[in-house]
């Protein structure tokens, strides 16, 4: 079977408190772990999407309506739905396995995992991850 769940694939979230929010893979684990014994899957993703941004805001209501807030989380599989995007964000330096066991270490990787996002989305680059899902 081929596998297609690989790091930098732009997943949906199905099931839990960001349900509809898009997320990319940073880590997948196929086979599962000692812990978790089902395929899962370190996720980091958009937890608020930015507003609309018209020309005739100032700079520091553009610099506002601009902000991501980010997240990340352990998924099983049966809770994502893949799609045919790629993100190509490189963010296996900054989230870990282990940036999940503390608090301020989950809190730091999620202001790095934010300032990233928020670099992608003012440069114009993959606007549909950064747009929010509408159904």
């Amino acid at each position: 079977m081929v596998k297609f769940l690989k790091p930098n694939k732009a997943v949906i979230l199905l099931q839990g408190r960001y349900a509809g929010h898009k997320a990319t893979i940073v880590k997948n684990f196929d086979d599962g772990t000692r812990d978790r014994a089902y395929g899962h899957c370190l996720v980091a993703g958009v937890a608020k999407y930015p507003s609309k941004v018209i020309r005739k805001d100032s700079a520091k209501k553009q610099a506002k309506k601009s902000r991501v807030k980010a997240f990340i989380k352990v998924v099983n599989y049966n809770h994502i739905m893949p799609t045919r995007y790629t993100l190509d964000v490189d963010l296996k330096d900054v989230v870990s396995a282990d940036a999940l066991v503390s608090r301020d270490k989950k809190v730091t990787a999620c202001k790095e995992i934010k300032s990233r996002f928020e670099e992608r989305f003012k440069t114009g680059k993959n606007r549909w991850f950064f747009s929010k899902l509408r159904f």
